[in-house]
């Protein structure tokens, strides 16, 4: 039972990230087709995979095409009972597909001001009152995951969730852009970082080269955490 995903470019596609770790972290079995979300190919290279038009996007093995990370999400939970995708117990269930929905429709503020790049980090980046208020309710939500259901793991719900797949962009882009947040929610900024699966899509992002840089800022940049240079 294999999956066609397509993704956009490591670096930068935050969408592409979230589908790829809901494959990889679940061990659900998939090949990988990269679209050129920079390099200007996208549309041709969905082009077969109607009504697909942004990445990430999907084939089930029965040949239905999924264009939405969220329907994505939902369709693998369908198709995967056996597999925790969700938290199993109800009152977590309720609330990690409740985060995770609030991640999917909002904190537009933080994706516009924020995009979301794994190379290197901004310094000096002045955070804006709305990327702020965004900052605000993230950590409002990751609290109360933690706090109610995270007490046997580093994650949101202890155990990795989808919940984590969708925030695991906000939490490289609070490092990339040196977003101020509490140490609770550092700590788990920090499970993200080391994460083998997060680790693996970082060095394949790495081996790509981008000129002109895509988001650019008129700030100097630091190393990623980790990085030696």
């Amino acid at each position: 039972m294999t999956y066609e995903l397509y993704i956009g470019d490591r670096t930068f596609s935050s969408w592409s990230l979230r589908g790829w770790l809901m494959f990889e972290k679940f061990g659900l079995d998939y090949n990988t087709n990269t679209v050129g979300l920079y390099a200007g190919t996208m549309h041709a290279d969905l082009a077969d995979l109607a009504p697909a038009r942004t990445v990430p996007a999907m084939r089930t093995p029965a040949g239905h095409v999924l264009t939405d990370s969220l329907a994505m999400a939902e369709t693998l939970v369908e198709n995967h009972p056996d597999v925790d995708l969700y938290p199993r117990d109800p009152s977590a269930r309720a609330l990690a597909r409740s985060i995770t929905a609030e991640m999917h429709s909002g904190f537009g503020a933080l994706r516009d001001a924020c995009p979301m790049q794994l190379a290197f980090c901004w310094d000096g980046f002045q955070v804006s009152d709305r990327v702020n208020a965004d900052i605000t309710r993230i950590e409002y939500l990751w609290s109360l995951a933690r706090r109610r259901h995270g007490a046997d793991g580093p994650w949101l719900f202890g155990k990795y969730t989808l919940a984590d797949v969708f925030y695991a962009p906000v939490a490289m882009r609070i490092v990339g852009y040196g977003l101020p947040v509490s140490d609770a929610a550092s700590a788990y900024v920090q499970a993200h970082l080391r994460d083998p699966a997060f680790l693996a899509w970082r060095e394949l992002a790495m081996k790509d080269s981008y000129a002109p840089w895509p988001y650019p800022q008129d700030l100097p940049r630091k190393p990623w955490p980790g990085d030696t240079h």
